[in-house]
C-alpha cells in the first residue's frame, strides 16, 4: 500500500484520483496540492484528502507515490519545479492527455537528478470540468494507458500499472509516440470534429438549431468541454493532430465525392462499410 500520496491538481482527474485512492484503501494518507487552498478545501471536508497545501515543497514531503492532475501544459513546468523536492524513492505518474514532450522533459530531469517517472493517461473524463464533478468511480472499468520510454524501470512500471488497476482500471502499454498519434486519433481529432460541426451550423444553417435532436447532441455533447482545458490538448499534440486532420479531410471529401457523384450503390457500400467497422469497435 502506497503510504502517502500526493495529488497535485485537485480537479475531475486528481479529483477523482483521490477519491478512488480512498473508496479502494489504495494509501494511507492522501495530500492534495493546488494554488488556491480555498477550492482544496471541498476535497478536505469530503475526506477525499487528508491535507491540501499550496506548498510544493511541502505536498511532497515523504511522498511515495505522486500524481500529477494539473493541465498538460502545465505539467512540463511542473515537472522542473518539484523535481528537487522529490523524495528519492517516489514513484510520479501523470494524467496528460499527451505524453511524448512530458516523458521526454521527465527523462532529461532524471538524468541530472535520479527520480522516477512514468507517464499515464487515463481514457476517462467529462466535459464538465472541476473537483465538483470528481467521482470516486470513474476509473471504474476506464482504460489507462501507461507510457514508459526506454530509459524507465521496469519496477515503477509494474508499480504505475498496480496503482491503476487498483482504482478499478485495464491497463496498456505504449510508447509515448504511438501514444500520442492514436489520442489524436480517437480521442483529440473527435473533439474537434465536434467543435468544428456546431460552428459550421452557427455559421451556415443557425435557424437549424431550435430543431437539433438527440442526434446532433450527442455527436456534439463534448464540444462543450471546457476551451481553456482543450487549447491546451491540441497545441500540447499539435503534429499527431494535425496528421489525423489531413486523414479526416480525405475521408470526408471521398464521402463528398460519392454524394455529389449521386450513385446509390456507391454511397451505401462506403456506409455500409463505415458502419461494419464501428459495429466491430461496439
Amino acid at each position: 500500500m502506497i503510504r502517502r500520496l500526493a495529488v497535485i491538481g485537485v480537479g475531475l482527474l486528481g479529483g477523482s484520483v483521490a477519491k478512488a485512492a480512498r473508496a479502494q484503501g489504495a494509501a494511507r494518507e492522501v495530500v492534495g496540492i493546488g494554488r488556491d487552498l480555498a477550492r482544496l478545501r471541498a476535497a478536505v471536508t469530503d475526506g477525499a484528502l487528508d491535507h491540501a497545501t499550496t506548498d510544493l515543497a511541502e505536498g511532497l514531503r515523504d511522498a511515495d507515490f505522486v500524481v500529477l492532475g494539473a493541465p498538460v501544459r502545465a505539467i512540463e513546468d511542473l515537472l522542473e519545479r518539484m523535481w528537487p523536492a522529490l523524495p528519492a524513492e517516489a514513484v510520479v505518474t501523470d494524467v496528460g492527455s499527451s505524453k511524448a514532450a512530458i516523458v521526454r522533459k521527465a527523462d532529461a530531469l532524471a538524468r541530472r537528478v535520479p527520480r522516477t517517472f512514468v507517464g499515464s493517461h487515463p481514457m476517462a473524463g467529462s466535459e464538465k470540468s472541476g473537483y465538483d464533478v470528481a467521482r470516486a468511480d470513474l476509473f471504474s472499468g476506464a482504460l489507462v494507458v501507461v507510457t514508459p520510454s526506454g530509459a524507465t524501470d521496469t519496477r515503477a512500471v509494474k508499480a504505475v500499472t498496480g496503482f491503476w488497476e487498483h482504482l478499478g482500471a485495464r491497463v496498456t502499454t505504449l510508447d509515448p509516440e504511438a501514444h500520442d498519434a492514436a489520442v489524436a486519433a480517437v480521442s483529440h481529432l473527435p473533439h474537434l470534429v465536434a467543435c468544428a460541426l456546431v460552428d459550421a451550423v452557427v455559421r451556415d444553417a443557425p435557424g437549424a438549431l431550435p430543431i437539433a435532436a438527440r442526434g446532433f447532441k450527442d455527436t456534439t455533447r463534448i464540444a462543450a468541454g471546457d476551451p481553456v482545458m482543450w487549447q491546451e490538448i491540441f497545441l500540447a499534440n499539435r503534429e499527431p493532430l494535425r496528421v489525423t486532420i489531413g486523414a479526416f479531410r480525405r475521408a470526408l471529401d471521398t464521402l463528398e465525392r460519392e454524394i455529389v457523384a449521386g450513385d446509390p450503390a456507391v454511397v451505401e457500400a462506403s456506409l455500409r462499410r463505415i458502419k461494419q467497422a464501428r459495429e466491430r469497435l461496439a
